[in-house]
């Protein structure tokens, strides 16, 4: 709670406390001595109700709540009505700290990242350690972190191996361990060891600084119900003024009756019409959605992706990165002219100096160890493979066409996936390991979740071959996969599952889903290892790249949705209620309250569900 939140709590005590006094005690003392009191507790509990419904009235602002109020309430002062008048003030300004008090309760959660930035950082300039701003760290300069420290900037470890907290970033409480060659994100805590970090991205474009951004941003993008009750309120709120007057004027005209009697009836009308309950739940509600995803290392950049992503039924994936890991791996070893080990273990000496993502494959393959000794010489040929002196035997390890390149030929018989390591030396071919990317482990369990949630069509765009995809994604509930496409025609094949009317989203994470997940109703970015541009296009980020959390978002967005239609459906039908009933005379300034400041509260409590999902 903050300062000023206190001093408005104490405040409203002290209104209240004087309110039951005043019902107690000031009816039975002199008229004066109960208008004096009144009036002198209306202004202590109303003033800044007062102060700020003239200011916008001399700004031409007028038909706001603050200015209903005003009316209303100094209205029932001059008809005598003195303890209804500070009544409606006190219940207004309590509504008020309720709205503030839960607001700040939602930011709370998003303004806790702000501590992810580290007000200083320690840099090694000309082999001495300095301390500086993060904002004057260049890429390319070496950082010194220590157990306990933040992160301050994007980068990867020179020197050092320890443990770091994620779990800011990505929701993900399990610690990473990292080592030398390993690329450690800003926010990320070290838990032990001192890292030596080498900056690759600058304090604006790192991680950090960008969810800060676009979380700070989230709130500028309303979503088409939220934009909806925003004119709906404009145009509401000048009409119930004109139904106000008519009221007060018309009936006692025509029908005859006590102008003191149908003023009053005019003045609950005012009172029950005020329309913050939807112009404050409402927003509310998302902003609350928003700030529980983020605890959960989900980033929803605005209202509209909460609400799209819960209409969402047809879902459509990348492959490389999305579905899976990014990673090759070994999955076949084919053998032909010798064993299967003999063939693994000349294929891991071949690509030991390698650092091509398939070379670190093999080399994690082979379990035996690698004798440096015996490569006598290594000859790389960009593109094609590697030729290579293993115990003084030359071997010729790479792609088909550098095997045949060099006039060895392999055997038509033979299949290999779509990427495939040749292994052959002066007698001839000898056989070939099948390297293929591979499944997470989690995206069964992941799609399937997501089609219990509600989604009936589940789609893979991908630019693989459709014999590679099928095969890796064995198992997958995918209802299509289209293959060989490149970005243009994921764009065309995303437009044609939208032309049935249907709202599409896509779950990507590189350079060539940028256009798609722009182009998708909602587009959502794997953010732990997804490029810049991916990020930058899409609706929602999954932080920890964990695609089960796409299940969970969605849930919140539903139940988001469920309580905005709530508090709409419950704020309209006891207005209208009251409305009607306040015209009529039936109900007087008491219940106009309660359908004001009332239900107010009742929908800022039920808003405040969204935040307390526990995904």
């Amino acid at each position: 709670m903050t300062k000023k939140q206190k001093k408005s709590l104490l405040r409203l005590c002290v209104s209240a406390l004087l309110f039951v006094i005043g019902l107690l005690f000031v009816p039975d003392s002199p008229v004066y001595i109960s208008l004096i009191y009144y009036i002198a507790l209306y202004l202590f509990v109303g003033w800044d109700v007062l102060f700020s419904a003239f200011k916008n009235l001399a700004n031409r602002q007028v038909l706001d709540e603050k200015f209903l109020m005003t009316v209303a309430s100094a209205g029932a002062m001059v008809l005598r009505e003195y303890h209804e008048a500070v009544a409606v003030m006190l219940f207004y300004q309590i509504g008020e700290w309720f709205q503030s008090f839960a607001v700040d309760r939602s930011r709370k959660s998003i303004q806790s990242l702000i501590t992810l930035c580290p007000d200083e950082v320690t840099v090694v300039r000309d082999g001495t350690e300095m301390v500086t701003d993060p904002e004057d760290v260049a890429i390319g300069e070496i950082i010194a972190v220590r157990p306990g420290e933040r992160i301050p900037v994007d980068g990867k470890i020179r020197s050092g191996a320890g443990s770091i907290d994620t779990s800011a970033l990505t929701g993900e409480s399990v610690p990473v361990d990292v080592a030398p060659g390993d690329e450690v994100l800003s926010g990320s805590i070290d838990l032990n060891g001192a890292l030596y970090i080498e900056c690759t991205r600058t304090y604006e474009n790192s991680a950090v600084s960008k969810i800060l951004e676009m979380i700070e941003n989230a709130a500028d993008q309303k979503a088409p119900v939220e934009s909806f009750i925003t004119r709906f309120s404009r145009v509401y709120t000048p009409a119930v003024v004109i139904l106000a007057v008519m009221t007060a004027l018309i009936p006692p005209l025509v029908l005859g009756g006590s102008f003191e009697t149908w003023i009053h009836r005019a003045l609950t009308f005012l009172v029950v019409s005020c329309p913050c309950a939807l112009v404050v739940s409402v927003p509310l509600t998302f902003f609350s959605c928003i700030g529980s995803a983020s605890r959960h290392g989900v980033l929803i950049k605005g209202a509209h992706a909460v609400e799209t992503l819960g209409k969402t039924d047809v879902m459509a994936f990348d492959k490389t990165g999305t579905l899976t890991k990014g990673e090759y791996a070994v999955t076949q070893v084919l053998p032909y002219g010798c064993s299967a080990d003999e063939l693994l273990e000349i294929a891991a000496h071949a690509e030991h100096f390698s650092t091509h993502p398939i070379a670190r494959s093999i080399q994690r393959a082979y379990s035996g160890v690698i004798k440096k000794e015996r490569i006598t010489s290594f000859t790389e040929h960009s593109g094609l493979g590697i030729s290579v002196l293993i115990s003084g035997k030359k071997y010729c390890v790479g792609n088909r066409r550098f095997l045949e390149e060099n006039n060895i030929r392999i055997p038509t018989h033979i299949e290999a996936g779509q990427y495939s390591v040749s292994v052959a030396d002066d007698s001839g071919y000898l056989g070939c390991l099948v390297i293929e990317d591979t499944l997470k482990d989690n995206a069964e369990k992941a799609l399937q979740e997501l089609k219990n949630s509600g989604i009936g069509k589940l789609v893979l765009l991908t630019g693989d071959t459709l014999e590679a995809a099928q095969r890796t994604l064995k198992g997958l509930p995918l209802d299509a996969i289209e293959a060989h496409l490149l970005p243009g025609d994921k764009v065309s094949g995303l437009q044609a599952l939208k032309n049935d009317g249907s709202t599409v989203g896509f779950v990507g994470d590189g350079l060539n889903d940028a256009p798609v997940l722009t182009a998708a109703d909602i587009g959502i970015a794997m953010g732990g290892f997804g490029t810049d541009a991916a990020i930058e296009a899409a609706d929602m980020i999954l932080m920890n790249d964990d695609l089960e959390q796409l299940k969970k978002a969605r849930l919140l967005s539903s139940k988001t949705m469920r309580i905005v239609r709530e508090n709409i459906i419950f704020s309209l039908v006891s207005k209208i209620a009251v409305l009607i009933t306040g015209a009529l005379g039936l109900t007087g300034m008491n219940m106009a309250v309660f359908a004001d400041v009332g239900v107010l509260c009742l929908c800022v409590l039920n808003a405040l569900r969204a935040k307390w999902n526990r995904g």
